[in-house]
């Protein structure tokens, strides 16, 4: 599996073309309408951020990873970790592992850039997403819980564990 960061355009066709399978199977995934240029590129967001998983030739997923994340991590030291947001996978390579095989080899880099750890946020109720995640070896490090009573999960991956 390869990498390949600022292809902003593949990734966000293969975020949006996830969104439509997964409206229509009826889960709770972002609306298409938050994934366009305009709505993903911050001050936390870079074009450089933007990568897209690549195997035998083909894009098997795509992701933004971040250097900071002040949303949910504003008190993290730099080059502490990197914030994965939006992974998501081709639906032709969802049962081949894919999701793992993209965070292996993110954490493979961060082992060579000496970042210890990968993280991310996800609503506490998505079961399925929090399977996947802890089934990876991420773990919930902190709840935010909200006066609306939803809570979001905070997860960690110590990538020195490969």
């Amino acid at each position: 599996m390869e990498i390949y960061f600022g292809r902003v355009d593949e990734a966000i066709a293969i975020m949006q073309k996830v969104s439509e399978w997964g409206a229509e199977k009826g889960l709770r995934i972002w609306p298409k309408e938050w994934l366009t240029k305009e709505k993903l590129l911050t001050g936390d967001v870079l074009e450089e951020d933007f990568g897209v998983a690549v195997w035998d030739g083909e894009n098997v997923g795509a992701f933004i990873l971040q250097k900071q994340d002040m949303e949910y991590w504003p008190k993290a030291p730099k080059a502490e970790a990197v914030y994965l947001h939006k992974l998501c996978v081709c639906r032709e390579f969802s049962h081949r592992n894919a999701a793992r095989k993209i965070v292996e080899e993110i954490a493979r880099q961060c082992r060579e850039n000496k970042i210890p750890y990968i993280r991310l946020d996800t609503a506490l109720d998505e079961k399925k997403v929090r399977k996947i995640y802890l089934e990876m070896g991420f773990k919930i490090v902190d709840i935010i819980d909200y006066d609306n009573g939803r809570s979001m999960a905070l997860y960690e991956y110590e990538t020195w564990k490969q």
